[in-house]
């Protein structure tokens, strides 16, 4: 076939041509177009998620600061000139650590929220995740120290920093960038094993604070028992 012919040819079927030339663009444009989409919905979830740890890294950072606060107050009880004194500390101390716990669950929510608790508010639901129990179990010691007697001020600040560096544990692996968990649902979304080493961490945390605090109940509310105790 000529040059001519081939000429020809493509006269005669140039509405054909121009039909595919067409569909292949199209499909080309299509793909671009989705690949774009993709980035810019992957920008628009990074966005969110750097949104999401700012905040949650306010609310640490006020978590480590309180307990700290915890662990130097409970190491100074016997400093304070009176128990007026104490007990206003005392509460102040308290008020901190139980809007930490329930701030903490717009960043932290509980788990197996079908399976414990299903007649309590939906934020309650399930079992609390080790960073929020460690707040818990702080506020627990806070709660049963008294100005006088009961274990050595040094015990009670070991025992609230020991709840602290596994908070610092537990919020750092949140924020880590490397995770490639989806936003909503990367605590759920952890490793068993790393989960599991928490757990086992919280678990020790409890049995120790059940030990120095036989009479501790850990899964009431906090308004159950507001009024603070009588020195013995």
């Amino acid at each position: 076939m000529d040059a001519a012919s081939i000429f020809e040819w493509l006269k005669g079927n140039a509405e054909i041509l121009i039909g595919i030339l067409s569909a292949i663009v199209a499909v080309i444009s299509a793909v671009i177009a989705r690949g774009e989409t993709r980035k810019q919905r992957r920008l628009a979830t990074e966005r969110l998620r750097q949104s999401i740890d700012a905040a949650s890294l306010d609310w640490g950072a006020t978590a480590i600061d309180t307990m700290a606060r915890c662990a130097a107050f409970v190491r100074t009880r016997h400093m304070h000139a009176n128990e007026a004194a104490f007990l206003a500390a005392k509460t102040n101390m308290l008020i901190l650590l139980s809007t930490l716990v329930d701030r903490g669950r717009m960043f932290f929510p509980n788990l197996d929220p079908d399976g414990k608790g299903v007649e309590k508010e939906g934020a309650y639901r399930g079992s609390r995740p080790p960073i929020l129990d460690a707040l818990m179990f702080a506020y627990r010691e806070v709660e049963a120290t008294t100005r006088e007697n009961g274990p050595p001020s040094e015990e009670c600040g070991d025992f609230i920093d020991e709840c602290r560096r596994l908070l610092v544990s537990e919020l750092q692996a949140h924020l880590d960038p490397r995770r490639l968990d989806e936003i909503v649902e990367r605590y759920d979304d952890r490793s068993k094993e790393n989960r599991a080493k928490a757990r086992e961490q919280t678990g020790a945390l409890r049995g120790k604070l059940l030990t120095r605090r036989p009479n501790v109940v850990l899964d009431r509310g906090f308004a159950s028992n507001t009024t603070p105790e009588r020195p013995q």
